[in-house]
């Protein structure tokens, strides 16, 4: 029987349940599934396919309902061969073989992200705060990436959904098995404007194990990890200190010392995690990784520049009082998509002349406050 690629994939990926780490070095040297599929047992042992493994691989009974929900629309598989496999996620020990990936925007997966996460058991100005800086950063173009828990992770998505950023909710069971389930709507919402992502196959129920593997993937996903109240052993925690050993910036919000849920992140600011205030204290460490100029000194510092540099920023700014305006009535007066316009407030922010609001609103900043 001769195999097309999606198929020995699946066999590939039925068989990986067992033992995924050997097939995923496989897969990493760019060898196909059909290729795998017709090695010998014998070059599969000495790969390190153990035999219950290489078993399923031969079986091939791969269920019925992977392939069905493979069939319905805006559904894929992302395989680490592909190119739409993201390049930071590929840059884990262990990185996914697979990615199961619900949603219109799959552009998403390689785009410029933010992770937000933080306490199940938050409160209502800490998910305020999550919802007003992810709200803020997906105006600025960047994609809010969380988990789907309750708590901070809901709100920032809900924030993100609001502005053309969008967000990824990355699960730790599989795609069309929800968790928690009182987040059914919300992750319908995601699937609309941005992306459920998952690394286990379709049917695969929520798990303990699954949860700390979901956090890396958002961890790696990110450039950064935001991390809004979290008890000193968070989850969050651990998406945290993976990000830091991947080399991503980590950023948190500080609050009062008689919170307890402010107690993981000021052991994060202790270790050198960024402490955040406002956007700007985000925007200006993930500068030079999104290839933007770094923010120009405040008014505190000598030579803070009193206007812009460019002269499309001008014309921007000239549109732009001290009146908060959202950027759709900005886009219109400025004659500019959104996408462009996006990209200009987000320098103007960066240099000092722009203020981000809570609810995707802009304001020209006041030069003494510069």
């Amino acid at each position: 029987m001769i195999l097309d690629e999606l198929d020995a994939l699946l066999r590939v990926i039925l068989a990986a349940v067992v033992a995924p780490r050997p097939w995923t070095a496989l897969l990493r040297e760019r060898a196909a599934a059909t290729e795998l599929i017709a090695w010998s047992d014998r070059a599969l042992a000495s790969a390190g396919i153990p035999p219950a493994s290489r078993a399923r691989l031969r079986a091939g009974d791969v269920p019925q309902s992977w392939r069905a929900w493979l069939e319905a629309p805006g559904n894929r598989l992302v395989p680490l061969t592909s190119s739409d496999y993201p390049m930071r996620l590929g840059m884990l020990a262990d990185p996914p073989l697979a990615l199961w990936i619900s949603g219109q925007s799959p552009a998403l997966l390689c785009a410029p992200q933010l992770a937000i996460v933080g306490s199940r058991h938050a409160t209502r100005g800490g998910m305020d705060t999550a919802e007003s800086f992810a709200r803020s950063l997906s105006a600025l173009g960047l994609t809010i990436t969380s988990g789907l828990a309750i708590g901070i992770d809901a709100a920032a998505h809900r924030g993100a959904l609001r502005e053309l950023g969008g967000t990824i909710a990355v699960l730790g069971s599989g795609i069309d098995r929800i968790y928690p389930h009182e987040h059914t709507a919300l992750a319908a919402a995601i699937e609309t404007r941005g992306l459920l992502v998952s690394e286990h196959p379709p049917g695969s129920a929520p798990r303990a194990l699954h949860f700390p593997q979901r956090n890396r993937i958002i961890a790696a996903l990110s450039l950064g990890t935001l991390v809004v109240e979290a008890a000193r052993r968070s989850g969050s925690l651990i998406t945290a200190r993976l990000a830091n050993e991947l080399g991503r910036e980590v950023f948190a919000v500080p609050g009062s010392i008689h919170n307890p849920l402010a107690r993981g992140c000021h052991a994060l600011l202790r270790d050198g995690a960024k402490l955040v205030e406002e956007v700007a204290d985000i925007l200006s460490e993930l500068a030079p990784v999104l290839g933007l100029p770094n923010p120009s000194p405040r008014a505190e510092h000598a030579g803070a520049p009193l206007e812009p540099s460019g002269a499309a920023q001008r014309a921007v700014l000239s549109q732009l009082g001290f009146e908060p305006r959202t950027l759709t009535e900005l886009a219109e007066m400025a004659g500019l998509t959104a996408a462009e316009l996006s990209s200009m407030l987000l320098v103007l922010e960066l240099d000092g002349f722009v203020e981000a609001l809570p609810g995707g609103r802009y304001c020209r900043r006041a030069k003494r406050d510069r």
